[in-house]
């Protein structure tokens, strides 16, 4: 066989690996393994929008709230009352450390295929002992050192390039050496790339792709607890507010009965009633003020736990300080398309986002571990140049003539026998993502069954809202047509004591079905993956870059 042939076929064979790399590389996934989650944008993550209803036509008007005056009283905005959570709440400065996590995670994944450059000395000194033909024994002594400098290379195929420059000196007191000292310089450069497992980009990339969908989780997981907290403020804050409420009903309530008390006790003195009306609405009184203990410390509890969402340094639980809800509830009909609703949920709810990126990394996962179910086949090629003389000038010279150097080419193999684990944890990732693909048609079908429960829920708090208003204002004329004719002679104070309980207890009806369809309104737009209100909610991880350094 010729030179020229050998020369040809070597070289014909380096052109084929060197294409097979490439193809390896680039294969583009098949359909049936991949899946294709939307990335959402950093903005979008870290920005929650509001819901949306469009107000429908009507005649009803809201009712005057009277304001409460109360000494040492901090008056707080539904949206300071946000604002001041995001900033202080515990539980957020939790889950907001989570994103920088993570976010090290993607960049320690990118880390693997950063070059590592590598440099080295070595010094050896030797002395061996020879035998001669005169039946002596002789040594030979040598020094060498050795300085080495290296560059390694990964690449997104899943192989790798080396570069190698060692520059040495040996000095030698053995014979037939032209130079002595003698000065070598030794330039290599290799690839090595696996052709079946662990080739290609989407193999290589396997830890990345898996770390940038778990950002996307912890992001939407954060989101999700913001969205959650401000909620539960919400909630809170209306709360608060029908306390503050109920306890001006009752002591409005306290005032009439200690009036009646008063009207019954000039009657009696003028000897137009008897001595009992005064008992009886004495006992009324009595009841009444009963009645705001109970309802003052209620108001002491809803404050605690405002004060608690809010966690403010100056404003811990034990403070006397007075908190007032300056915000009104904004008692407005809309117009409920449940099927808009169910919509902005399935995009806006960050469990199905959560699930989805799930579900990617499954079909990711399964490509991987296929891949590892394949034997183990590599590509190795290496180039070398030498060059030596008397000096070091010399030396690199004869290395940059390129006259002296040297190719080498390998191809190694490895099939595992049975193969069960690789194969036992491709199913295991399959099994995975059959079992992810079934929840995500239950989480449909349960944000839907939530949507609409929520939106029925504001539809009947807004019918409450119009029967205790309308049995309020009942309420409230029957109470002066009952005291008139108390006045008159003609019912006793039972009757009116009876009236201004049942007059008490209309008006709490409307106060609390006025709160309880805002809260309706909050757990509609909780249900959608938004909040309720105006005013957009935007958060940013905590950077705890300050903090290491």
């Amino acid at each position: 066989m010729s030179r020229k042939f050998i020369t040809y076929w070597y070289k014909f064979l380096i052109f084929a690996g060197f294409i097979f790399i490439g193809l390896t590389g680039c294969t583009q996934p098949d359909s049936s393994d991949s899946y294709s989650a939307a990335f959402v944008k950093s903005h979008d993550l870290h920005q929650i929008e509001t819901l949306e209803l469009q107000e429908k036509e009507t005649k009803e008007t809201s009712p005057e709230e009277a304001n409460i005056p109360a000494p040492e009283k901090l008056e707080l905005t539904l949206e300071e009352c946000r604002a001041l959570t995001i900033e202080n709440n515990l539980d957020l400065r939790v889950q907001l450390i989570n994103p920088a996590i993570t976010a090290e995670r993607v960049s320690q994944q990118e880390a693997q295929f950063e070059s590592v450059f590598s440099s080295g000395v070595s010094y050896s000194n030797r002395n061996r002992a020879g035998a001669t033909y005169l039946d002596t024994i002789s040594g030979s002594k040598s020094e060498s050192t050795n300085m080495s400098l290296g560059l390694d290379v990964p690449l997104r195929t899943g192989g790798n390039i080396s570069f190698d420059l060692v520059d040495g000196r040996n000095d030698s007191d053995a014979s037939g050496s032209k130079y002595n000292p003698s000065l070598s310089s030794d330039f290599t450069a290799s690839i090595s790339q696996p052709l079946l497992r662990n080739a290609g980009k989407r193999v290589s990339t396997y830890g990345i792709q898996i770390a940038e969908h778990d950002l996307q989780i912890t992001n939407a997981g954060t989101k999700l607890e913001v969205i959650r907290v401000i909620a539960a403020l919400d909630r809170v804050y209306w709360r608060l507010y029908a306390a503050r409420r109920e306890l001006e009903v009752r002591r409005q309530q306290y005032d009439l009965a200690i009036a009646l008390y008063e009207q019954a006790q000039r009657f009696v003195d003028a000897g137009e009633m008897a001595q009992v009306e005064v008992i009886r609405t004495e006992a009324g009184a009595a009841q009444q003020l009963e009645a705001i203990i109970i309802s003052e410390n209620n108001l002491r509890d809803r404050e605690r736990e405002l004060k608690q969402t809010l966690n403010k340094s100056n404003l811990q639980m034990n403070t006397p300080t007075v908190l007032i809800p300056s915000t009104e509830p904004d008692p407005v009909l809309y117009e409920l398309d449940r099927s808009k609703l169910i919509s902005v949920a399935m995009e806006q709810r960050m469990e199905m986002l959560e699930l989805e990126h799930q579900i990617a990394q499954d079909f990711i996962t399964i490509g991987y571990r296929k891949n590892q179910t394949l034997p183990l086949v590599t590509l190795d090629y290496q180039y070398s140049v030498n060059g030596l003389g008397a000096n070091r000038s010399s030396s690199y010279d004869l290395l940059f003539d390129l006259m002296h150097k040297s190719h080498q080419l390998g191809l190694q193999l490895s099939v595992p026998l049975g193969n069960k684990a690789a194969e036992s944890q491709l199913l295991q990732a399959i099994y995975q993502k059959r079992q992810r693909l079934a929840s995500r048609e239950s989480r449909v079908s349960a944000i839907e069954y939530e949507v609409l429960n929520a939106a029925d829920q504001v539809e009947a708090n807004w019918q409450r809202i119009l029967a205790s208003r309308q049995s309020s204002i009942l309420e409230g004329r029957l109470y002066e047509t009952e005291r008139r004719q108390f006045e008159l002679g003609l019912v006793t104070s039972t009757d009116v004591l009876q009236v201004q309980a049942n007059l008490a207890n209309a008006q709490s009806a409307e106060i609390s079905a006025l709160v309880d369809y805002q809260i309706s309104l909050v757990d509609l737009a909780y249900a959608t993956g938004t909040v309720f209100g105006s005013a957009k909610i935007r958060w940013e991880p905590l950077d705890m870059e300050n903090d290491v350094k």
